[in-house]
């Protein structure tokens, strides 16, 4: 690329999501756009790479200034990437044509601001791309914004990042799922007293434990199994069946990476196992699993695997976690006015009884490739259960209340943003993993 500067004064931002959706990421790219719009002394343009870092490789670039403000403000609403795109698009070693185009578009276009909304893989990218730019003396400030219904990112003792946003509307869903999950296992004892239901999380059961919000009291007969718990498949059969002896019925929540043995991994553009696409399920084998055990009551096992909608589903979000994520997308921003480059907005707890958040940065290398599990301490002597230390920490990110969600025939009315991207400056690239 050219190894040119630019000055810092009304240069172009870009905006790009990464890897999976949450309930509330258009929450962080609205806070993130209209703080850049606050900061017109600053930023001259506003854009969306279409696609995430795929977009900007590209060169599909959407200009956020010419939407209409009320689709706009409409992404509060607005679950899931659908606005603008995301992508699973792994940038590692081997990919240095991919790091140097990045920086060509944006010399392009004059940009001088990235923002990264994404997790773990994504804060390694955004550092990456960081550490190029100032190699070659291009004037970019890059900036990560956090974002993961898996509460993975960080560290154990949560000084990092105390929760990342989407994870407490996802742990949302989970609690009013088990609810309903209970109420229908109540009346279908007599011929299905065992619901199996799968929830996400590949190496941290941070979703398991959700489901025991929804009966913080213990009255359910509710059974967690995490990728950290240490069960299999047959400790896991004797514990039903001696809840089943019990109270004659039984509701299991697994995680999708508890070790069932091999499911037939389909696997996603950053090498991880993709669940979804794999050729069974955990929920499927133990479902089977405990179907031939010989359950000590009348009825089969039945198995529900959630899926996506535990990361998109509109009117289970937490309005906590859509303040949040509005909030740590703003912040991003007025960091990287004030701080530079190389930094992600994080989310810590204020300390005291009462919950608050105060809003914070970290180096992206700190937190790139970082992951965290569910602390032992939080897992119950048994296994199957968290403690009351868990309790106590997520219960305030729920919130009160049902969040917004405007309607329109009867239908929810989420943002339809123009998503033309504008004109082209360079020569048509393909990125190097899709060749």
């Amino acid at each position: 690329m050219d190894e040119r500067k630019h000055t810092m004064a009304n240069v172009n931002a870009v905006v790009a999501l990464g890897g999976g959706p949450s309930p509330v990421i258009n929450a962080s790219l609205l806070g993130a756009v209209k703080r850049c719009f606050d900061y017109s002394g600053r930023i001259g343009k506003v854009y969306a790479a279409k696609h995430g870092i795929e977009g900007v490789l590209r060169e599909e670039l959407i200009d956020m200034n010419a939407q209409d403000p009320a689709e706009l403000e409409r992404l509060i609403h607005t679950p899931g990437s659908g606005a603008v795109g995301t992508c699973r698009y792994k940038l590692g070693d081997g990919c240095e044509e991919d790091f140097s185009r990045i920086l060509d578009v944006f010399a392009a276009h004059d940009v001088g601001y990235f923002f990264y909304i994404g997790g773990n893989d994504s804060m390694d990218t955004a550092d990456k791309v960081s550490n190029l730019a100032h190699k070659r003396g291009y004037d970019l400030v890059v900036a990560g914004i956090p974002k993961t219904i898996d509460n993975d990112l960080g560290d154990e003792a949560f000084t990092i990042i105390d929760h990342t946003p989407g994870y407490a509307s996802t742990a949302r869903y989970w609690a009013n799922i088990i609810q309903i999950a209970n109420e229908e296992n109540r009346g279908m004892r007599v011929s299905e007293p065992v619901a199996v239901l799968q929830a996400m999380g590949r190496k941290a059961g941070y979703i398991t434990a959700a489901a025991r919000l929804a009966d913080p009291n213990r009255e359910m007969p509710l059974q967690l199994y995490f990728a950290e718990s240490g069960h299999n498949l047959d400790s896991m059969t004797e514990l039903v069946h001696t809840e089943l002896r019990r109270s004659g019925r039984c509701i299991v929540v697994v995680n999708e990476g508890f070790d069932v043995g091999s499911l037939g991994e389909a696997r996603d553009g950053f090498g991880h196992v993709e669940y979804g696409a794999s050729q069974t399920t955990a929920a499927q084998v133990v479902v089977n699993h405990l179907n031939r055990s010989k359950l000590p009551v009348r009825g089969n096992a039945t198995g529900q695997v959630p899926g996506i909608l535990q990361r998109s589903t509109s009117i289970f979000r937490s309005k906590v976690d859509i303040q949040e994520a509005y909030e740590v997308g703003a912040y991003a921003v007025d960091m990287a006015m004030n701080s530079g480059t190389g930094y992600m907005a994080t989310i810590l707890r204020a300390p005291g009884a009462t919950y608050r958040a105060v809003y914070d940065m970290v180096s992206l290398r700190t937190v790139a490739n970082s992951e965290r599990h569910l602390p032992k301490s939080w897992i119950a002597p048994n296994g199957i259960d968290v403690t009351d230390d868990f309790l106590r920490y997520a219960e305030p990110l729920l919130g009160d209340g049902w969040p917004d969600l405007p309607l329109e025939n009867g239908l929810q009315r989420f943002a339809r943003l123009k998503t033309e991207t504008i004109a082209k400056r360079l020569d048509t690239y393909v990125p190097f993993q899709h060749r």
